[in-house]
């Protein structure tokens, strides 16, 4: 790192972007992967909305625990 940085032709908020989602990614073991894969293949949907639709049963389940 370099003991000073020169800001001075600085551009602020030039990659901002007003109400853009970001998007996290999310890890999973190895062991969870492979089971959603082979549920992926089965069903014919991609892994992702099988996890958005675990995931949202999940959500509603704890949100009528609390």
């Amino acid at each position: 790192m370099k003991p000073e940085y020169d800001f001075s032709k600085a551009v602020r908020g030039k990659f901002f972007k007003k109400g853009v989602a970001l998007n996290l990614p999310i890890y999973v073991d190895g062991a969870t992967r492979k089971r959603l894969e082979r549920l992926s293949k089965r069903t014919g949907k991609p892994v992702a909305e099988l996890v958005n639709q675990l995931l949202k049963k999940d959500i509603e389940l704890l949100e009528t625990l609390s």
